[in-house]
């Protein structure tokens, strides 16, 4: 039976341990070009644990979101990533969404991100979340010929949600745009 992504019984979730062979996968098929290598994604578990979430079916691994602990207030986002079959039908937004609601929480007052500058699809969802380009496009900033955007959210005081963002996202419910790459 083919995939229907819309009717999916999918859930975010943090991420543990024993997902990390399956995140080695997933981010290799989301980015192909420049995957992150398995000693990476084992870091970012360690030092991101409490903000490091996966979306999932209970048995496969179909998206994940790296953010960073706040620090003085400002957290990044590392990566967003989700699996070419789920593409399209608001998997991605509601990982950060849900990301977003837990920085809030947490007295986060800024989100900041990288992106391709030529990853239309992704720019498009943060734009949509409320994030805002900073500056022209930052030339070589991975290194020679890796230029990215740099977006940055403000995160209300309040507990209210940030524009675009929904005021809460079922944790029963739940395109691949790496905000550091491709």
């Amino acid at each position: 039976m083919p995939l229907n992504p819309a009717r999916m019984p999918l859930r975010i979730r943090s991420a543990v341990e024993n997902d990390l062979p399956a995140l080695a996968n997933l981010d290799a098929e989301a980015f192909p070009m420049d995957p992150y290598p398995p000693v990476v994604l084992r870091q970012h578990f360690d030092v991101c644990r409490d903000h490091f979430l996966v979306l999932d079916d209970g048995h496969t691994l179909y998206g994940y979101l790296i953010a960073t602990p706040p620090d003085a207030g400002r957290s990044w986002i590392l990566s967003l990533g989700v699996t070419r079959d789920v593409w399209g039908h608001g998997w991605g937004r509601r990982l950060m969404a849900e990301s977003l609601r837990q920085l809030r929480s947490e007295h986060t007052h800024e989100v900041r991100l990288t992106v391709h500058p030529d990853n239309d699809r992704a720019v498009s969802l943060y734009e949509h979340l409320g994030f805002a380009q900073e500056g022209d496009v930052h030339k070589d900033y991975f290194g020679l010929g890796k230029h990215r955007i740099l977006m940055a959210l403000k995160l209300p005081d309040s507990a209210a949600p940030a524009r675009g963002t929904p005021p809460s996202v079922p944790s029963a419910t739940v395109n691949s745009v790496r905000t550091d790459g491709s």
